[in-house]
């Protein structure tokens, strides 16, 4: 019983993560060991001892393999910028085969040919409602009333022709197809 107590002692229940500190993996509020003998506790100072010359040539391992794999890049012409750029191509090229970019582009394609016919029609139904109202007899008869101010302000009636003059009612087109005066020159407009 006495060999379950010292291995429960030795080993705690809980496990550190991989990459955890020992110093965090015991907790600050335990009680030191009650019953270690002076042999056991000489055991210990010489393993902690071990443990920190491996991790300390470890570190010197791992410092001097970082260091050739930088030179063999070096001599690879393989530069930051380029292994960056080279992320971030992977990276797109990862981003556009997954199902969810391809899934995501197939609905805005979809919903832009939606919006497309959707503006089409209602471009045709508003041309539809502005002829409709065009040709509807108060807006002829507004229509009407414009035109007659405008020949009554009109300074000259040699612009229209003959024929029109005798109807009494100059129609839009022939106003449309009149050639406007040339704005006159006394100051630039900007």
């Amino acid at each position: 019983m006495e060999d379950a107590e010292k291995g429960a002692q030795q080993h705690p229940d809980s496990v550190p993560e991989v990459g955890e500190d020992a110093v965090t993996s015991v907790s600050p509020t335990s009680p030191p060991p009650a019953a270690l003998t002076e042999e056991e506790r000489q055991e210990l100072q010489e393993e902690l001892v071990k443990v920190e010359d491996e991790i300390q040539t470890l570190s010197q391992v791992l410092a001097a393999k970082e260091r050739q794999l930088a030179d063999i890049k070096r001599k690879l012409g393989i530069t930051p910028l380029n292994e960056l750029k080279q992320n971030i191509t992977k990276t797109w090229q990862e981003v556009t085969t997954s199902n969810a970019y391809r899934r995501t582009s197939e609905t805005l394609s979809q919903a832009g040919l939606k919006a497309t016919t959707a503006f089409s029609t209602m471009g045709s139904a508003i041309s539809r409602k502005l002829e409709d109202v065009r040709n509807a007899p108060t807006f002829k008869s507004f229509e009407e009333k414009v035109e007659t101010l405008k020949t009554k302000m009109s300074p000259s009636t040699s612009t229209t022709n003959p024929g029109e003059q005798d109807s009494g009612n100059p129609t839009t087109e022939s106003l449309l197809d009149q050639p406007e005066e040339p704005p006159t020159q006394e100051a630039p407009m900007h």
